[in-house]
């Protein structure tokens, strides 16, 4: 960990497991993503709420003037508590309960992003209950492989997000015959943790095509949501800190055919809040075995649980370290599940009881799937401003 704004001693008298998050980092990647789109007044930025909803991280960004991209009722209160206008909230997911519908109408969202023809009618019936119009986009599978873990792909025909390419102008018809619906566009994403942006070439090119068939049938569409995905580096991530926006929206730029007039969005989330979060946790026991070492922390999958349930890699580092001598542990969890492993055969500075690890880009998916399983207590939070 680079220019850390508190010494080691600081960090050792703080009760582990803890998520450290550094605002400098934060600062630094809405600044990059802005800069990104500053050139196209009619491009948009939302942060994907799922990816961590810590409050100050919530109100960093949108102090930093980015919409909120939210998939249930529990992230719009969070995003309107921490200053996002309702006006720049977007609800997607493919469940919202009545109530998320009825709350996302009271307060006057932005749009839905509708994923079922069912979920269409619901919403133009408990409009219709409050009087007003809702404006809706309809998320599009457009069939592609993100080329990323199984998991976290969400733009195949066989995921159970959206309505397949095929039954897009059905569904925009439909929408545009309901009293208490205006159709305003097109909604995609296909996957998260994405590193290949020809996947993103792919995508825009799918999207020329949808909206040559929207044009084809005299259906005028103003937005263009692409959703968001774009991935950041785990194993260097001091190298790396902040991912490559420009290269990211400029692949759209270059490639997405827009009709006047016609805004674009895009939810990034990973990309925006993975790199400025760390968990630290502290080393209880190192276990010798036959033929390996285990570092045994404090902390578990009940605080990072990425590795157990993607495979995921998050970069260790052993912060109190008092040797350079070098071996190979395996670092787990005190969790009673055999599931419960960090990294495997990972090589690092000598352990000892007591040292401090730091788990590197787990600001995104790493304190908001923290769980209370074993009945532990969840993991506090620091900011650095």
């Amino acid at each position: 960990m680079q220019n850390m704004p508190f010494p080691i001693d600081w960090f050792q008298q703080q009760t582990t497991p803890f998520y450290y998050y550094d605002f400098r980092i934060l600062q630094k990647t809405l600044e990059a993503a802005k800069k990104a789109v500053v050139e196209n007044d009619n491009y948009h930025l939302h942060y994907a709420v799922k990816a961590n909803s810590n409050p100050q991280i919530l109100k960093k960004i949108s102090q930093a003037g980015l919409g909120a991209d939210c998939v249930s009722g529990g992230e719009i209160k969070a995003a309107l508590a921490a200053g996002f206008p309702a006006s720049s909230i977007v609800f997607a997911g493919v469940g919202k309960a009545d109530w998320e519908i009825k709350l996302a109408l009271e307060v006057q969202i932005s749009c839905f992003n509708v994923e079922s023809i069912p979920e269409l009618y619901v919403i133009n019936d408990l409009a219709a209950e409050q009087g007003v119009k809702a404006n809706i986009a309809f998320r599009i599978t457009p069939n592609i492989d993100a080329h990323t873990n199984s998991k976290i792909t969400t733009g195949l025909r066989e995921n159970k997000f959206g309505i397949a390419m095929e039954d897009m102008v059905f569904a925009v018809k439909e929408a545009i015959s309901l009293p208490h619906i205006n159709y305003v566009g097109l909604h995609f994403h296909i996957g998260s943790q994405i590193l290949d942006n020809s996947r993103f070439a792919v995508l825009s090119e799918r999207i020329n095509k949808l909206q040559d068939q929207l044009d084809a049938e005299n259906i005028k569409t103003s937005t263009i949501n692409v959703g968001g995905g774009l991935g950041v580096n785990y194993e260097y991530p001091d190298e790396h800190l902040i991912p490559d926006f420009k290269k990211y929206i400029d692949t759209f730029r270059h490639i997405l055919k827009l009709r006047p007039g016609q805004q674009v969005h895009f939810e990034l989330g990973r990309s925006i809040v993975a790199q400025c979060g760390t968990l630290i946790s502290r080393v209880l026991y190192v276990k010798e075995g036959h033929n390996k070492k285990f570092l045994i922390l404090d902390a578990g999958f009940t605080d990072l649980i990425r590795p157990a349930m993607y495979n995921a890699f998050h970069l260790a580092q052993n912060l109190t370290a008092t040797t350079k001598k070098i071996e190979k542990y395996d670092i787990v969890g005190p969790i009673c599940e055999s599931s419960d492993i960090f990294i495997k055969d990972f090589y690092m500075p000598e352990g000892k009881r007591g040292d401090l690890i730091a788990f590197r880009s787990a600001g995104a998916y790493g304190e908001i799937m923290a769980s209370q399983y074993n009945c532990r207590s969840l993991p506090n939070s620091i900011v650095s401003e």
